[in-house]
């Protein structure tokens, strides 16, 4: 036994069998006990073992697997994270250790390792070995399932003969379309005329009698009806056409077709649209059933698929040669399409309800006749052409914008220390301020009030994190040294893993004078909380004087002032930090500040004397912000790749006395910033939090944000105008840095961030803080430039206005078109912005609509309509002037 821990303990794997053979079973069960006391050991070891680490991993797999004498011990053994290594485990040494055991054991072994759903498809060698030693049924989960799939991938190299031969091909193949995710090696070839992918070999399978036809048809079916992902329903439909259903077939399914038609992704519905166009022309199809599937898909985004539907019913119409009953239930179907955004297809609707219109008797008549005032103003004239006189819209016209968001209070640090830790655990690195600043605010307030039972508590909530082990105290010290790891900073020094030294050492540290402005403003909410987790272990403060009274981030004058008396009363002398970062915070306006501002001057104390002058100062820091982006072409060098979008420069007064009052890592409010997306490695990325910093200063934050934003739609970056909402919620001007965050957050690449970019934009409209005009020219020029396309830009004012803020959006587009407009040759996507105008317009109504407007715009689409073509462009033009009254 000692011989067999050596190896182990050395990582001899290959010794390990040899020396498990010698040893009985009872010696084996003291090994078992020993070998797991080395697994707790090695789990705690420090990361530059790693090498060792997983040659003793490998040999503890294996040995565990000889000394277990339970299956389900054994299973949870081979499935534990922390022994298995990147690479497989030796399933042929394990299959040799296993292969005398009752087949019995062997079967229950199988079963357990299949229902393991993180390592059961890697398993599946050692699996598929132990069902045919064992003879048992084979498992049918989903981590099995596709195992085999990837196993038996024609792709992969397994041939015809080895899926033909298969002992559970007929059980396994239906399987493969009801996991909850479809097996990834089913698409490993996209190519329809590659032998070698699923597709042809499913479809031969079915062929051969091998696997039963109709239920290879019908899994495929209901999986397509069931949806997922794009990859999935392409290996679907590619199955499907290599099946080449028959007409019965696809009879069997109408339900199914007309329900893809009407919900599923636009390739799957595509397809099912197709199959419901032979079974019309097949006779199949009733018109109540093709009515209700139409009615669904004329109201889908996707234009290809509504001038199909309306193909469709313009055929079945036409077979019908002028049924009265075909044309009663039909046409009031097409008349939907009489509110479509798209002019074409409210063109196409309303040429096929004239062609079918001597079908139907006046009721029907009358109730085409009222869907027709849905048409554009374009189309008007044809729908009372063939109507006569069309019901008048009713009532005027109203703007809906969303409530003004309230400032909302945070809530009083939490009450007691589990509650405390419990959120503590529940924090994420994203949290908002309010999650943040709560929990912070209790850490401090219970290292003061009860620091015995906080911490007890701490030490037993937070065992598993990553500097709890006191073997490497080294490297857990200079890694909080370069950051504090969120709040963990506190936790670990509360519980004695940082020593206060190295807090000390951190909080006293400067920001880098010749870093960036994004690497300051991360070192100023880092200090605050090295600063805090020093005073914890120190001199315990009360609470923060840092702590805002708003979610925004902002101080109530009021509010410090009463922390500071507090503070005086119990003889407490301020963290710098933390006063620094109480006086960033808090509101300096309003009849407030002059009431708290005489009060603090009677204090008597120096942090109070300096909030009072504080309060009156004539201008705060940062002062003289200005923030210019250079115009021109983009260059395609690797480095420097759209310059005229990427020199951001940020420049502040000298503030000598912030210097000689603020602490050290505040100085940084008082050097010039230049900072380029070239030279700064914070560009791509923005901190939700980072607006607590200057919460009354919301222009100086969103030039600090400019090139985090103008990542999104540059290079394509995620997640990085999430910003935008919280600044439109801030204080302070709403400038032109605010209004070209805004703009790039507008061209986004992915809609998510075009959706928080819209949010913002609402927000600030309700507020009254959107200069429309403002917002039209940033955009025009980045769009000029190429920074912001306009296809993604009509995707975010189409959202923007759907909410109801058609004159809004309408007002940003107007400032927007005459540049664009006048721009030789015009910008590719010009069409759709265009489209969505006339849309708002439309809306909106030529008389609210021409008050933003301007002579210009009129007379650049009257130059472009008037064209003797027939393009989109051209033709939105033409709707866009005779919605506005032209």
């Amino acid at each position: 036994m000692n011989a067999l821990l050596a190896a182990v303990r050395e990582g001899r794997s290959a010794d390990v069998p040899g020396l498990l053979a010698t040893l009985g079973a009872q010696e084996r069960k003291a090994a078992l006990a020993e070998l797991k006391a080395l697994r707790s050991e090695v789990r705690g070891w420090d990361w530059d073992r790693w090498d060792e680490q997983e040659r003793v991993r490998s040999a503890l797999l294996v040995a565990g697997t000889g000394c277990h004498t339970g299956a389900a011990a054994l299973a949870a053994w081979l499935g534990a994270r922390d022994l298995r290594s990147p690479a497989n485990p030796p399933y042929e040494v394990l299959l040799d250790l296993l292969k005398d055991r009752k087949t019995s054991w062997l079967g229950d072994l199988a079963h357990r390792l299949a229902g393991r759903a993180s390592t059961a498809q890697d398993d599946f060698p050692l699996i598929q070995e132990l069902v045919r030693l064992s003879g048992c049924p084979v498992p049918t989960t989903d981590g099995f399932v596709h195992g085999w799939a990837e196993a038996m991938c024609p792709a992969r190299g397994a041939g015809p003969g080895a899926l033909r031969e298969d002992p559970h091909v007929r059980t396994l193949v239906p399987l493969l379309f009801e996991t909850a995710e479809l097996a990834r090696s089913l698409a490993v070839h996209d190519d329809p005329t590659e032998p070698r992918h699923w597709p042809t070999a499913l479809a031969d399978l079915a062929a051969e009698g091998v696997v039963e036809r109709s239920v290879l048809v019908e899994r495929c079916v209901l999986r397509l009806l069931r949806g997922g992902r794009p990859g999935e329903m392409r290996f679907l439909l590619r199955l499907l056409r290599r099946l080449a259903l028959s007409a019965q077939e696809e009879h069997a399914f109408a339900a199914e077709w007309a329900a893809m038609a009407a919900d599923g992704l636009s390739t799957v519905a595509s397809h099912a649209q197709g199959v419901l166009g032979r079974l019309a022309e097949r006779g199949e199809l009733s018109p109540g059933a093709l009515s209700d599937v139409s009615a669904a898909v004329l109201f889908r985004p996707e234009k290809k698929l509504v001038r199909g539907q309306l193909m469709l019913l313009g055929t079945v119409l036409g077979a019908a040669g002028g049924a009265v009953e075909d044309a009663r239930v039909l046409l009031p179907v097409v008349a939907e399409a009489f509110g479509h955004p798209d002019i074409g297809i409210q063109d196409r609707a309303l040429k096929l309800v004239g062609r079918h219109l001597s079908a139907v008797d006046e009721d029907v008549r009358a109730e085409l006749a009222e869907a027709a005032a849905q048409v554009g103003p374009i189309h008007r004239q044809a729908a009372i052409a063939l109507f006569g006189e069309l019901p008048a819209a009713a009532g005027t016209y109203e703007e809906i914008l969303p409530p003004v968001p309230l400032p909302r209070r945070l809530e009083p640090a939490p009450a007691s220390v589990a509650e405390l830790v419990e959120q503590l655990v529940a924090l994420r690195p994203e949290a908002d301020v309010a999650a943040f600043e709560r929990v912070m605010d209790g850490l401090v307030r219970f290292a003061h009030r009860d620091r015995e039972r906080l911490t007890e508590a701490l030490r037993d909530a937070l065992a598993d994190r990553w500097w709890f082990d006191d073997a490497a105290r080294q490297a857990t010290e200079r890694r909080f040294l370069s950051h504090p790891n969120g709040l963990d900073v506190m936790a670990a020094a509360l519980l004695g893993k940082v020593s206060a030294k190295t807090l000390n050492r951190a909080r006293s540290r400067p920001a880098r004078q010749n870093g960036c402005v994004h690497a300051a403003l991360e070192h100023t909410q880092c200090t605050r909380m090295w600063e805090a987790a020093y005073f914890a272990v120190t001199r315990p403060l009360p609470f923060l004087l840092s702590t805002p009274t708003w979610h925004t981030g902002t101080l109530e004058p009021d509010e410090l002032l009463e922390r500071l008396s507090v503070y005086r009363r119990l003889g407490v002398t301020p963290g710098p930090a933390d006063f620094g970062q109480a006086l960033l915070r808090v509101r300096r306006t309003g009849e407030t500040a002059a009431r708290t501002a005489v009060a603090a001057a009677g204090l008597g104390t120096k942090e109070a004397d300096w909030f009072a002058n504080w309060l009156t100062a004539p201008e705060p820091v940062p002062t003289a912000l200005r923030v210019r982006m250079d115009g021109g072409p983009a260059s395609s060098g690797p480095e420097d790749r759209h310059e005229g979008a990427r020199q951001l420069i940020h420049e502040t007064r000298e503030r000598w006395s912030v210097r000689r009052e603020f602490p050290a890592s505040l100085h940084w409010l008082t050097w010039a910033q230049d900072i380029s997306r070239t030279e700064c490695s914070h560009w791509a990325s923005v901190d939700l939090r980072w607006s607590a910093v200057l919460p009354q200063d919301r222009e100086t934050l969103a030039a600090w944000q400019l090139g985090g934003v103008l990542a999104t739609a540059v290079d394509e970056m995620r997640g990085n105008a999430s910003c935008l909402p919280a600044l439109a919620e801030a204080e302070g001007d709403a400038g032109p840095a605010l209004h070209r965050l805004l703009a790039c957050g507008l061209g986004a690449r992915h809609g998510e961030d075009r959706m928080s970019a819209v949010d913002a934009l609402l927000v600030l409209a309700a507020r009254g803080q959107l200069d429309s005009a403002l917002l039209g020219r940033e955009l025009a020029e980045l769009a000029l430039q190429g920074t912001v396309k306009l296809n993604r830009l009509a995707d975010a004012a189409r959202a923007a206005a759907v909410t109801g803020a058609y004159a809004t959006t309408w007002a940003v587009l107007a400032a927007l078109l005459p540049p664009l407009l006048g721009a030789a040759p015009g910008p590719r996507g010009l069409a759709g912005i265009l489209g969505v105008a006339a849309e708002c317009t439309e809306q909106c109504g030529s008389a609210v609509a021409c008050e933003a407007a301007g002579a210009g715009l009129m007379d650049r689409l009257a130059a472009l309509a008037g064209k003797r073509a027939s393009s989109d462009l051209v033709r939105q033009a033409s709707r866009l002037l005779v919605a506005l009254g032209r």
